[in-house]
């Protein structure tokens, strides 16, 4: 088991030092520039550009743990601008690179920054307005162009901090804001001492090697790729990529082919549909089942996605459907679902190799703890739990219980192996007009199964029964128009609710599916920035419809 506190050796900037001295010409960042052009960085290149950014910082005699923001997509200078600010003394705050410009304004102010780095962003003229004049930033390569101090100006004429400075492993290291679904986001605190406990743990569960490969995609403002890629390869020295553009993502992760990938539930769904899209799966299934030529197509299809050499696969955020982890695992790729909160930096539960089971986020990680409450609500503790929420002390003692366990806010089962089920949110919970209680979440596993749904929202507080709305994929609803097309679609859809119901309790059956044609993104406002559907705006949308709906009993009702 991961000691805690770590090893002062095994702290982040300790980690940044040795892997300087002993691997000073290996890539650490393979960035792309556009254009075709792709770059790597040397771990000596990068602690180079550190050491210079982070004097430049001290330059600027800001009190000692000054926050300092970090405002960009993922990129090499992203973890750079994250090693500067540690190395300077002060503490970092990502912000999601898809907020608003109020969010922005708000997340700045709160957390006190004196600076933000600013990166590769889209639509950064509308952000723009919500960072405060009192704001020092400065962008890194990739930035969108501005006045602002430029990163490889300073680089080129700041002197390198020389030596070895470290940080306490008790001193607060980042401030992480929840990307919440409602509600203003909260700070919550973490020290060194937590995120390398954390790596350390994910170590000892998986694996970590020098010769491993990662894509960095999903937001590194979230505390996931934060502990999974940042801390991952401090703690391992292995090599990131990053990812491009959605449009080129395919190319992205072939140029990476990792070795250790994760992702949400809606990207693997894509894999998935994208594969059926071009072999239906009646002649996969034929295709799969004959000898010798199966390990030919599953060898084909993997090496199709960029993923022929992933030891390692998973997923969170969100419910992986049973049968998208048995698609996969037919390919010869097992699908590992985990569990963990910005709260405890990620690190709580997630399947072991081989002992997975469908429906369950796995068992605890070495060193945690946890318990379902009288209430039915997963508690749980760890070395890694948050130093609290940013000037909130009430709300950090309301999220945790007299004697230490964090109150998850999730509803859980536990199986006689410790492996965790998440039935539900305690505030995702509706009433029916029959005064019955409906959990939406394990209704919602079902309905995303279907190949043509991508999203889904369970709803229907205060109506006689439950009923689904369901985001049909883009290429599906471009086929609305055909006839044909449209009804072979609505035939699917009607078995498939018949199928879930014949699966649920009676209070639980849907009454209607509502298909919506509407792409539920993060610039819609209808997701968080870690695909976390924002139930409010779903039932906001398009509840003036369900009235009407709802007098179609055991239909699909298309929208609009």
């Amino acid at each position: 088991m991961a000691q805690f506190p770590p090893a002062a050796s095994e702290l982040p900037l300790a980690r940044l030092y040795h892997w300087e001295r002993m691997r000073t010409h290996f890539p650490h960042l393979t960035q792309p520039m556009g254009n075709g052009v792709v770059r790597d960085y040397t771990w000596g290149h990068v602690l180079g550009e550190v050491r210079r950014i982070a004097a430049y910082l001290k330059a600027q005699n800001w009190p000692a743990g000054s926050s300092i923001a970090i405002l960009g997509k993922n990129s090499a200078h992203w973890l750079m601008a994250d090693y500067a600010i540690w190395m300077a003394g002060h503490v970092s705050v990502p912000i999601y690179p898809t907020l608003t410009a109020d969010s922005v304004r708000q997340i700045l102010i709160h957390s006190e920054a004196k600076a933000c780095f600013i990166g590769k962003l889209d639509g950064f003229t509308a952000m723009q307005p919500g960072i405060p004049d009192s704001v020092h930033c400065i962008a890194v390569p990739l930035a969108p162009k501005t006045h602002y101090a430029q990163w490889d100006d300073i680089v080129a004429r700041t002197p390198p901090l020389e030596g070895e400075v470290t940080r306490r492993g008790d001193e607060l290291a980042t401030i992480i804001y929840t990307s919440g679904t409602t509600g203003m986001p909260k700070g919550v605190m973490h020290s060194f001492n937590a995120m390398t406990w954390t790596a350390k743990s994910l170590e000892e569960r998986y694996g970590v090697f020098p010769e491993d490969r990662m894509l960095s995609y999903l937001p590194l403002s979230h505390v996931a790729e934060r502990w999974v890629v940042e801390m991952g390869v401090l703690n391992g020295g292995f090599r990131v990529f990053f990812a491009e553009s959605l449009e080129t993502f395919a190319q992205d992760l072939q140029r990476a082919r990792p070795t250790n990938f994760i992702s949400v539930p809606r990207l693997w769904v894509k894999f998935m549909q994208g594969v059926q899209a071009k072999i239906p799966q009646k002649k996969l299934d034929l295709l799969l089942s004959i000898p010798l030529l199966n390990r030919v197509i599953k060898k084909k299809i993997l090496q199709g996605l960029g993923l022929d050499q992933a030891r390692f696969a998973g997923g969170g955020a969100s419910p992986m459907p049973a049968s998208m982890l048995q698609w996969f695992n037919r390919l010869g790729l097992e699908l590992l679902e985990g569990y963990g909160m910005t709260e405890n930096f990620g690190c709580s539960h997630s399947n072991k190799p081989g002992h997975g089971r469908p429906g369950y986020v796995g068992v605890t990680y070495p060193g945690v703890e946890h318990r379902i409450s009288a209430i039915g609500e997963l508690e749980m503790r760890s070395p890694a739990l948050m130093m609290g929420y940013f000037k909130e002390p009430e709300k950090t003692r309301a999220t945790m219980t007299d004697d230490g366990w964090l109150k998850t806010g999730d509803k859980g089962e536990i199986d006689s192996e410790g492996r965790l089920k998440i039935t539900g949110r305690v505030k995702d919970l509706f009433k029916t007009s029959k005064g019955k209680y409906v959990a939406p979440a394990p209704i919602e596993d079902k309905l995303v199964a279907h190949p043509k749904v991508e999203a889904c929202c369970v709803a229907g507080a205060d109506f006689a029964q439950p009923f689904g709305i369901v985001m049909l994929s883009a290429e599906a609803a471009s086929h609305l128009k055909e006839a044909d097309q449209k009804q072979a679609l609505q035939a699917s859809l009607t078995e498939h609710l018949a199928a879930i119901n014949a699966t649920l309790d009676q209070h639980e059956q849907l009454d209607f599916l509502a298909a919506v044609t509407e792409q539920w993104t993060v610039e819609a406002g209808f997701i968080t920035p870690t695909m976390k559907i924002k139930r409010d705006v779903v039932e906001r949308t398009y509840g003036p419809h369900f009235s009407a709906w709802a007098q179609r009993k055991s239909e699909v009702v298309f929208h609009p």
